[in-house]
């Protein structure tokens, strides 16, 4: 059975609370089991953790590198400027697909920039809680074209 580690970064651990009209008012609990219920039916073994803590992400993605086939990603405000979590990406051999609740690039300015989204091998942005299943199959298609 193929592994997924979902990685979400600072501040999700607020959704459903924070900027409801932006992320909207499901939490990340739901998140979690949403995308664990997907990834029973796509026969994925679906693994999440959550930080706010730069280096405690990055210590998940080294570490997913030899225990997973792929890594679905949003790094919140790191995206921005966390060239850490960038260089932490660009070290691993297994693919990263990032992705963004809310459509960052029709947001504040300073949103439209990934210092990430270069080392991974997509980017989905916009698509609310959809994108991480997205981010998932993905993934999927990634691997058969490894096969």
């Amino acid at each position: 059975m193929k592994k997924v580690l979902i990685i979400n970064g600072p501040n999700l651990n607020r959704l459903g609370l924070r900027e409801p009209g932006i992320y909207g008012h499901e939490t990340l609990q739901t998140l979690e089991q949403h995308v664990k219920a997907f990834g029973e039916k796509q026969q994925i073994e679906i693994e999440c953790v959550q930080s706010n803590h730069e280096g405690v992400l990055i210590d998940h993605i080294h570490a997913a590198d030899t225990t997973f086939d792929g890594i679905v990603m949003n790094p919140g405000a790191f995206t921005h400027y966390s060239y850490a979590i960038r260089d932490a990406i660009a070290s691993i051999s297994i693919p990263v697909i990032e992705v963004h609740i809310s459509n960052v690039h029709a947001r504040e300015e300073f949103r439209h920039h990934s210092v990430t989204a270069p080392v991974t091998a997509g980017q989905i942005v916009g698509l609310g809680l959809q994108g991480y299943e997205l981010g998932i199959l993905a993934l999927l298609k990634l691997k058969e074209g490894e096969s």
